[in-house]
C-alpha cells in the first residue's frame, strides 16, 4: 500500500474514531450578534430548552454575562430583530424567610446573574448555575422539555413560577390555571417578531421530585393561593402586566425538582398528550433522551467525515458546529399546524428565506435531502392554503419579503438537483403566481410593482403601484432580485417542456441591465474609487435618481426595512452590484472585461464595503471563477476564513440567520460553493485534506481529495484535477458529483497555474 494511501485510511480511521459531536459547540455565536440558539434540541424539533437571559437574548440565551430571566422551551435560532418566541418561561426561586410574599415575581426584579464557568452546552442538553445557587439542566424530546432545578441543601420551599410571557413581551393575552397536582395548562396570544398576524402557543407543565407545598397565581410582584387560575391582557393603555402562576414544594431529598414542560400550537390537551408519550417516567427519563438526542445528531452528522490530518481543532469545531447549526431551523411542526393538516410533514420557521436560499438549503439538499423535499412540500403547502409561497414564515405567521420572491429559488435548486416527491407542475404553478400576480399587501408575499416590472422592465424608484400596497423602497435590489427569480421560473419551465414560458422568462431576467447607469462614479471620504458604472435607482419616467454606491455598507451606516428604507436591502449598491448570478458574463462585460471586473472584486473585498456579516456578500468571495481565476477566489476565502469565522463565543462575523454563516463556511471549507437555483458548485480546494460526504439518497460517497495538501494553506492553487481519473479542466461541477459518489482529486501548488481559467471552462453564465 502505498504511504499516501495508507495516511489516507489512517485519518479516515481516525476521523470515524472521534465522536463527531466533540466538535460541536453550540455556545459559538452567542455573542457579537450571533443569535444562535444555544440550547437543548433534536434535529428541526419543535421543543427547544434554554435559559432566556435580558442581553442577547434572540436565540434565547448569551454568554455575555447579562442575568438570567427564565427557562423556557420554545425558541427560533439565529432570527434577527426582536427577539423570538421564549414562551412561558419558567423561574426556580427560594423566598427569603420562607415568606412566599418575600419571593420575586417580575422580570427586572427576579432575574438573576450565571457562572459563567458552569454553563454546559451539547447536542440535547444545556446546564448551567445560577448565581442564587440553583443548579439547572436540561433536554428534550420532540414537543416537550424536561428540566432539573437542583436547589441549595436545607431549602425549605422551593418555588418555581410560570411567567405568561415571551421573550419580546408581545402577549397580546394568556391565561393559566393548576389544579391539585400542580400541573399548570394554559395558553396565550403572541406576535411574530418579524411579521404579520399573531400565533397561540399553548403549554403544560408538571412537577416531580417533592409534594406540593402550595400553588397559585401572581400578578405584577405580588402572589396568593387563590385563585387558581387567571387570565391576563395587556391592561390600561396596552401597558404590560406581568404575571402567571406558582407551586412550592416540600423539600425533595435530593434537592431536586424535576420539571416536564409540554408545548403546543393546538392546544393544551395536545401540550399534555405530547409530553405524557414522550417523556412519560420523567424522572427516570432525563438521561435517556440525553443520548437520543445525541444519537439523533450523530446520524444528521453521519454523512460528513473530514481528515484530520494537519488541521487545527478550531477548523474542526467550526465546520461541525456550522452544519450541526444548519439542522436546528427550520422546524418539524408536523400535526402542530392551527389553520390546516395536509397529512403530510409540515416545516416552519423559515427565517428567513432570503437569508437561507443561498447556502442552508443547499446544504440541506446534499446532507439530507429527504429534511430538505420535505421543507419544499411546505413550501408548496403554505401556497396551496394561503395562496402565495413565503418568503418568511415563523409560528404559522408570514414574516416580512426581504427582496424578491426567493422560495421561487428554494424550489428551482430542488428541481435541478433531481429532489424527488416533489410536484414541479405545482411548483411552476407556484412560482408563476409570484411572478405574474401581484397580492394586496405584497409586504409578505408576493411581488410589488408588477405593473411596473412588466411594463418598465424595471422596479422604479418612488413606484405608482395601485394594485397593491407595501414598502414602497428597494427598487433596485428588487429589480436584480426579480430578474433572478425569472431566471429560476424559465429553468424550471424549460425542463417541464414549457418553451413559451421559457422564452419569456429569460428576456424579463435581463430587466436588471435597465438599472445600469455606465457613467455613475463613487466616493470614500470625498475620494474617487476610480470606478464607473453601477446600478443606480430610476425614476416612472426613465430619468435618474440616485443612491450613493457606498450607503448601506459598512463604510456608510446600516440600511433597515423599517426604519430606514433604502433602495437596496441590508446592503449597499457596491455589494448589490455582483448579483447577477444567471448572466455574470454579461455583467463583466458591462463592467469592462475580466481585469476590470477582478480590479472591482478585489477593490470590493478590501476597502471594507464587503460585509461579510450578511449574505449578499457570500457569493462575491467566489465570482473571480467567472473572470477566469479560480485561484483568487481560493486565495480571498482565506482572509475570512478564520478571521471571520472560528470557534471562539464570537466566531460568527453576524446574525447566524438559520444556519446562513455555518452553511457559508461548511461549502467554503470542503471546496465546493453552491450557485443556489443552478446545478453548479465552484470549485476551490478544500480545508481538508480529504473531505468525503455520503449521499443519504443512494448510499454513494463522493470524495474531494487535495494532493500535496499544505496545512499552512501557502499552496492553494489548483495545477490539475481529475474526476474519478478523468483530467476535469472546468473550474466548477454539478450535483451528480454527490449523488454518483464521483472522486475529485485536486493537485495543489504554491503558484497560479492556468487550470479553470479557459473560457469554455468557467461557470456558465446565459448570456
Amino acid at each position: 500500500m502505498r504511504a499516501s494511501v495508507l495516511t489516507t485510511v489512517l485519518c479516515t480511521l481516525q476521523a470515524l474514531a472521534q465522536d463527531v459531536l466533540s466538535f460541536v459547540d453550540p455556545l459559538i455565536g452567542t455573542i457579537n450578534g450571533g443569535n444562535v440558539f444555544p440550547g437543548a434540541t433534536l434535529p428541526y424539533g419543535l421543543a427547544k430548552a434554554v435559559a432566556d437571559v435580558d442581553g442577547q437574548n434572540t436565540g434565547g440565551f448569551g454568554m455575555d454575562d447579562s442575568r438570567v430571566v427564565g427557562f423556557s422551551s420554545l425558541h427560533d435560532s439565529g432570527s434577527g430583530g426582536n427577539p423570538s418566541l421564549g414562551n412561558f418561561p419558567l423561574f426556580p426561586q427560594v423566598c427569603p424567610d420562607d415568606e412566599l410574599n418575600n419571593c420575586k415575581f417580575r422580570i427586572d426584579d427576579r432575574k438573576v446573574g450565571y457562572d459563567l464557568s458552569s454553563v454546559v452546552a451539547e447536542p440535547g442538553y444545556f446546564a448551567l448555575d445560577l448565581e442564587s445557587g440553583i443548579g439547572a439542566e436540561m433536554t428534550v424530546s420532540e414537543h416537550a422539555s424536561l428540566f432539573r432545578f437542583s436547589f441549595p441543601e436545607g431549602t425549605e420551599h422551593p418555588l418555581i413560577l410560570l411567567d405568561l410571557t415571551d421573550l419580546w413581551k408581545s402577549r397580546q393575552n394568556a391565561s393559566i390555571s393548576i389544579d391539585e397536582s400542580g400541573r399548570m395548562v394554559g395558553n396565550g396570544t403572541f406576535l411574530p417578531s418579524f411579521g404579520a398576524g399573531y400565533y397561540m402557543a399553548y403549554f403544560c407543565v408538571d412537577f416531580f421530585g417533592a409534594e406540593i407545598y402550595e400553588s397559585g397565581v401572581w400578578v405584577n410582584n405580588r402572589a396568593g393561593t387563590e385563585p387558581k387560575e387567571i387570565f391576563i391582557t395587556r391592561g390600561f393603555n396596552l401597558f404590560y402586566l406581568e404575571g402567571g402562576g406558582f407551586v412550592r414544594f416540600d423539600g425533595s431529598d435530593d434537592g431536586v425538582i424535576t420539571v416536564r414542560v409540554g408545548v403546543s400550537f393546538l392546544s393544551s390537551e395536545r401540550a399534555c398528550r405530547n409530553a405524557e408519550l414522550e417523556i412519560p417516567t420523567p424522572l427516570d427519563d432525563f438521561d435517556g433522551l440525553v443520548a437520543a438526542a445525541k444519537e439523533s445528531w450523530r446520524e444528521k452528522l453521519h454523512p460528513i467525515s473530514v481528515s484530520e490530518n494537519g488541521v487545527t481543532e478550531d477548523l474542526l469545531t467550526s465546520l461541525w458546529s456550522g452544519v450541526y447549526r444548519n439542522m436546528i431551523s427550520p422546524q418539524n411542526y408536523t400535526g402542530e399546524n392551527p389553520h390546516w393538516d395536509s397529512g403530510i410533514p409540515y416545516f416552519d420557521s423559515f427565517y428567513c428565506i432570503w437569508d437561507s436560499f443561498r447556502v442552508q438549503h443547499p446544504l440541506l439538499t446534499i446532507v439530507d435531502p429527504v429534511a430538505q423535499t420535505q421543507m419544499v412540500n411546505s413550501l408548496l403547502d403554505i401556497y396551496q392554503n394561503e395562496g402565495w409561497l413565503p418568503d418568511c414564515h415563523m409560528s404559522m405567521c408570514n414574516g416580512w419579503t426581504q427582496g424578491g420572491s426567493n422560495a421561487d429559488v428554494v424550489l428551482v435548486d430542488a428541481y435541478v438537483k433531481n429532489l424527488s416527491s416533489i410536484d414541479w407542475d405545482l411548483a411552476l404553478e407556484a412560482i408563476l403566481t409570484d411572478a405574474e400576480n401581484e397580492p394586496l399587501e405584497w409586504s409578505y408575499r408576493g411581488r410589488g410593482g408588477l405593473q411596473s416590472w412588466k411594463t418598465l422592465d424595471y422596479i422604479p424608484y418612488l413606484d405608482f403601484d395601485p394594485l397593491g400596497f407595501g414598502t414602497n423602497s428597494r427598487s433596485v435590489s428588487r429589480t436584480l432580485e426579480y430578474a433572478y427569480d425569472d431566471f429560476c421560473l424559465a429553468t424550471l419551465a424549460a425542463g417541464l417542456g414549457r418553451q413559451d414560458l421559457y422564452d419569456k422568462y429569460t428576456l424579463r431576467s435581463m430587466n436588471w441591465r435597465n438599472l445600469w447607469r455606465e457613467d455613475q462614479t463613487s466616493f470614500i471620504d470625498g475620494e474617487d474609487t476610480g470606478f464607473a458604472g453601477f446600478f443606480q435607482p430610476r425614476y416612472l419616467n426613465g430619468t435618474w435618481g440616485f443612491q450613493d454606491p457606498i450607503a448601506c455598507s459598512a463604510l456608510s451606516g446600516w440600511c433597515s426595512l423599517t426604519s430606514n428604507p433604502s433602495e437596496t436591502f441590508e446592503a449597499s449598491i457596491w455589494q448589490y452590484l455582483f448579483f447577477v448570478p444567471h448572466a455574470t458574463s454579461s455583467l463583466i462585460e458591462l463592467i469592462g472585461g475580466d481585469e476590470d471586473f477582478i480590479s472591482r472584486l478585489d477593490f470590493f473585498h478590501t476597502s471594507g464595503l464587503a460585509d461579510i456579516s450578511n449574505e449578499p456578500v457570500f457569493l462575491t468571495v467566489f465570482l473571480y471563477h467567472y473572470a477566469g481565476r479560480p485561484s483568487l477566489s481560493a486565495e480571498r476565502i482565506h482572509t475570512y476564513i478564520p478571521a471571520y469565522f472560528n470557534s471562539t463565543l464570537g466566531g460568527l462575523p453576524g446574525n447566524d440567520d438559520s444556519g446562513a454563516m455555518g452553511a457559508f463556511l461548511f461549502f467554503s471549507v470542503i471546496g465546493l460553493f453552491p450557485v443556489a437555483g443552478q446545478n453548479v458548485y465552484l470549485i476551490i480546494p478544500p480545508f481538508f485534506e480529504e473531505v468525503n460526504i455520503t449521499s443519504p439518497e443512494t448510499g454513494k460517497t463522493a470524495t474531494i481529495r487535495n494532493v500535496n495538501f499544505d496545512p499552512s494553506y501557502e499552496a492553494v492553487h489548483v495545477q490539475r484535477a481529475t474526476v474519478n481519473g478523468e483530467p476535469w479542466t472546468r473550474s466548477w461541477i454539478g450535483h451528480e458529483f454527490f449523488t454518483a459518489g464521483w472522486t475529485l482529486e485536486l493537485e495543489l501548488g504554491a503558484d497560479e497555474s492556468d487550470w479553470g481559467t479557459a473560457v469554455e471552462d468557467r461557470p456558465p453564465s446565459w448570456v
